[in-house]
């Protein structure tokens, strides 16, 4: 893999974010010429500059909605992790024209860009919502796939793959670090529905999920995680019992506008076609043009027995299993840590 980007420059739009500090812990290290940040937030690529302080990463003012920026940053790239976007489900339910100005034509941007420039390989992170979308980022991420595998079907010599997977866990504004500041302050953790089931991976699955896409994808395939899940209630359980809090108050709020009781990452329509590579599936591309009369007249019997992939039907996690993956994650082994020394005083 390593070899992939030997003397090469990637671009990472929405590099700030938690996915683009997990490449950078991957490549920095290896023999890439140049790592591109681009995103909106000086202040936190300035933090990323004095926190890495490395001569290959180069930062990149600007947002996917401004095409000009956007070819500022991409002259000269061999490749792109596409990972701008807005993702808060609450922010883009009351805002939902600023979720298509980001997600859907701020995509169109970089993609045409990439083609016009000669971009090697780009790599489109995408979500659980945008299956079966009940929500304005949802739809707005299922349009932002329609739009990567539409300009895959004349992208030339780019290669355009979209990666989807489920719930990253501790990542930026996820409910881990929310449950864990709550129990930390004393407060009652604030939980929606008890019986939601989320998929569970981690930031270093998500990287693996891109990097797995970016040397095997073929122009147009969708590839999505494998992940196990888990209910709300097992996720604080398993918390309460990493930090010895057996008994900490809970509050049952209700659902959030947008939210959806279980989230799917494959449906029913794409497993009929989807390939499984074990700890991935592959979607091929659906390669038809407007000439499709004869799937109009015809359907797919497979369609009518095919079942979804969904966090209702996939490995469940116990409050066992669960806290095994809690403890994998460097931000709750800090946590416990603190809670440790806090003790000792």
């Amino acid at each position: 893999m390593k070899l992939m980007f030997k003397d090469m420059t990637l671009l990472i739009t929405g590099g700030t974010g938690s996915f683009g500090n997990a490449v950078l812990h991957r490549l920095l290290e290896s023999d890439i010429r140049e790592i591109r940040i681009f995103s909106r937030d000086e202040k936190k690529q300035d933090d990323l500059r004095k926190k890495y302080n490395n001569s290959k990463l180069k930062f990149y003012i600007g947002d996917v909605r401004d095409s000009q920026s956007v070819i500022n940053a991409i002259r000269g790239v061999d490749y792109i992790f596409h990972a701008a976007a807005l993702k808060q489900v609450p922010s883009c339910e009351f805002h939902p024209i600023e979720a298509i100005k980001t997600n859907v034509i701020g995509t169109e941007n970089v993609l045409e860009t990439a083609i016009n420039f000669g971009v090697k390989r780009v790599v489109v992170l995408s979500t659980d919502k945008a299956v079966y979308p009940i929500n304005a980022m949802g739809i707005s991420k299922a349009m932002m796939e329609k739009v990567a595998i539409a300009k895959s079907r004349n992208s030339y010599n780019t290669i355009i793959n979209v990666t989807r997977y489920g719930n990253v866990m501790c990542s930026r504004g996820s409910v881990i670090p929310l449950f864990l500041n709550q129990i930390r302050s004393g407060q009652p953790i604030t939980i929606t529905d008890p019986n939601m089931t989320r998929f569970m991976m981690t930031l270093d699955d998500a990287v693996d999920l891109v990097l797995y896409a970016f040397e095997n994808g073929k122009s147009g395939e969708i590839f999505v995680q494998k992940a196990p899940a888990s209910t709300i209630e097992v996720l604080a359980r398993s918390l309460f019992g990493i930090l010895n809090v057996p008994k900490h108050p809970i509050n049952i709020i209700g659902t959030r506008h947008g939210e959806k009781l279980y989230e799917v990452l494959l449906s029913r329509e794409e497993m009929v076609s989807s390939q499984d590579l074990g700890r991935y599936y592959c979607i091929p591309p659906d390669l038809r043009d407007l000439n499709y009369g004869k799937f109009i007249d015809y359907g797919e019997v497979k369609i009518s027995e095919a079942l979804e992939y969904n966090s209702h039907n996939t490995l469940r996690l116990d409050v066992e299993g669960m806290q095994t993956l809690l403890m994998k994650l460097q931000f709750v082994k800090a946590t416990l840590e603190e809670k440790l020394v806090q003790v000792e005083e």
